[in-house]
Order: structure tokens, then C-alpha cells, then sequence
């Protein structure tokens, strides 16, 4: 009888390993959809700088007992054009948004919000991407809800669109203003 080595052992042991890790990984509700580390914790400090003379997004304003939208967004960016309407939508609805111009050209930031109009409470500008790379955030727009202690309850990666305000992204505001 042949004798088994542990070298013959080892590859079907790392493959039945890594199955069960993609099989794990594949178990999110939407595997289309990034996730974020950061979900139920404490959001990041705000580590930006004020965009002009605009009323400038602060890390108190994380902590101020409300549910708010922090937006992550950049003049350059195609599909924040696209969200646009969208997030004055929210606004005009009532919901707080905080907005994080990502490094972006203060001139053209300020041009952007005069020309489609400005949906922000207050805000500020990442012009290093240090508070993005803090929070998380592989490219605009991303946007977060927060509750009114200051934790990430979501993250949604890409552009707020009329479909993602009445699913989860309306859902989780609804639920975490009803709890407050």
C-alpha cells in the first residue's frame, strides 16, 4: 500500500480552502454592489478644507443628532453631473447633505455648483483625497448615510439614481430617522 504524503494532501486542502472563502464571499445580498469595512462604525473625521466662502463641512456636523447624506463628488466627474438632480431632490425633501469635493480645482467646483445648482447643507474639499482614502472611497461619486451619532449605516458607490433613492438608500434614511 502506497504511503500518502502531506504534499500530496496540501493542494486539495488550499483549493476546498479558497472554494469555501469565494463561496463565503459570494453570500452578500448584492454581489454587485462594494461593500464598506466601515458600515455601523464611527465615520472617519472630516480632513478637508473649506471651498470658498461656502458654509464648510466639519466633523461636528457628523455628530449633530441627525440622519445626513455625505456626498463624495468632483466637477470632473460624468456621473455626478448625473446625480445631480437627484441629490436636490433630497434636499429639497429635507434630507441633510454634506458634500466632499474630491480632488477637484476649487474654480471648478465653485462653476459646477453655480451652473446645476448647490443640494449641500455645507461643503468642504478634499483636495489631497487624504479624507477619501480615510473613508474608504475608490472613486466618485460615493455617497454615505449617517446617523445622527455619527456611524456609517451605508455606503453606496456610484450615482445616486431615482432607483437607488426608493431601494435601500430610502430605506435605510426612513429606518434610521424612525429610530432617532
Amino acid at each position: 500500500m502506497a504511503k500518502i504524503s502531506p504534499l500530496m494532501i496540501a493542494p486539495p486542502l488550499v483549493f476546498a480552502g479558497l472554494a469555501v472563502m469565494f463561496m463565503v464571499g459570494m453570500q452578500r445580498e448584492n454581489p454587485d454592489e462594494l461593500p464598506t469595512a466601515l458600515a455601523g462604525k464611527q465615520a472617519p473625521a472630516v480632513q478637508a478644507i473649506a471651498l470658498s466662502d461656502l458654509p464648510e463641512f466639519t466633523d461636528a456636523a457628523l455628530r449633530d443628532g441627525q440622519v445626513k447624506l455625505v456626498n463624495f463628488w468632483a466637477s470632473w466627474c460624468a456621473p455626478c453631473r448625473v446625480e445631480h438632480p437627484n441629490l436636490e431632490a433630497l434636499a429639497d425633501q429635507g434630507v441633510p447633505i454634506y458634500g466632499v469635493n474630491y480632488k477637484d480645482k476649487p474654480e471648478a467646483a465653485l462653476k459646477f455648483l453655480a451652473e446645476l445648482g448647490n443640494p449641500y447643507v455645507a461643503v468642504s474639499q478634499d483636495d489631497t483625497g487624504r479624507m477619501g482614502l480615510n473613508w474608504g472611497v475608490y472613486g466618485v461619486p460615493e455617497t454615505y448615510v449617517i446617523d445622527g451619532e455619527g456611524r456609517i449605516l451605508m455606503r453606496h458607490a456610484g450615482p445616486i439614481t431615482q432607483r437607488v433613492i426608493e431601494g435601500k438608500l430610502g430605506e435605510t434614511i426612513k429606518a434610521a430617522t424612525a429610530a432617532q
